[in-house]
């Protein structure tokens, strides 16, 4: 990898701990609809767009599905949202070394405007791209690649940072390399597995590398 100068971050699971409340939401849906919980099925699509969540297992009512996930999603937000410790101090410290921001998302743009405005990481983004803003979301590369256009960063110079297989693909598929955290939704043998450069167990560790590829 050329001299890093653009980390790119995934949300939930990430930055932000709302893993619980994503699977409380899902949980709360399935039981209005009377249908079979199985988290472990659901934990393999998390990350990838609500919409074809709600197909996959609502069918012919995946409207229905998707309406009721935003508005139970919408009603606990702001109760059940917080930062993973460090978080702010980890941005702080990449943007003080003069490292470029930015986030890719499977979210819609509504609810990621609000989660970062909640959480207090919008100044820290130089670039946003939910799932509203490309036509192939994560796993494929369109949303990692529209991010790096938008702070004018080629790939070999960027680092990818998630918490599932679906952001090891995305930013691998995009050039980018590719970091994985265990404090999120997947384990460090799957992250390894999906191609991960590099597994984190806390924000120091990826410091450290972001620091030493940026050159300090």
């Amino acid at each position: 990898m050329a001299t890093l100068n653009t980390v790119l971050f995934d949300l939930d699971g990430t930055l932000v701990d709302s893993i619980p409340l994503i699977f409380r939401t899902y949980r709360r849906v399935f039981a209005a609809l009377g249908l079979p919980w199985d988290p472990g099925a659901l934990a393999a699509q998390i990350g990838i767009p609500l919409k074809v969540i709600s197909r996959k297992f609502a069918g012919e009512r995946a409207e229905e599905f998707y309406s009721l996930y935003q508005r139970y999603y919408h009603e606990e937000h702001d109760r059940r949202t917080r930062l993973f410790p460090g978080t702010k101090e980890a941005l702080w410290e990449l943007k003080r070394h003069g490292l470029r921001l930015g986030l890719v998302t499977s979210k819609t743009a509504a609810v990621t405007r609000r989660t970062l405005a909640f959480t207090g990481l919008e100044s820290f983004m130089e670039a946003v791209v939910t799932v509203d803003d490309v036509r192939q979301p994560k796993p494929e590369a369109e949303p990692v690649l529209k991010a790096l256009a938008l702070l004018e960063s080629p790939p070999d110079r960027a680092l990818y940072v998630g918490d599932s297989c679906h952001d090891m693909l995305a930013g691998r598929r995009a050039g980018t390399a590719v970091a994985g955290v265990t404090w999120g939704l997947a384990r460090r043998e799957e992250l390894l597995a999906c191609g991960a450069d590099l597994v984190v167990d806390r924000w120091s560790e990826l410091l450290a590398f972001a620091l030493d590829s940026r050159g300090r």
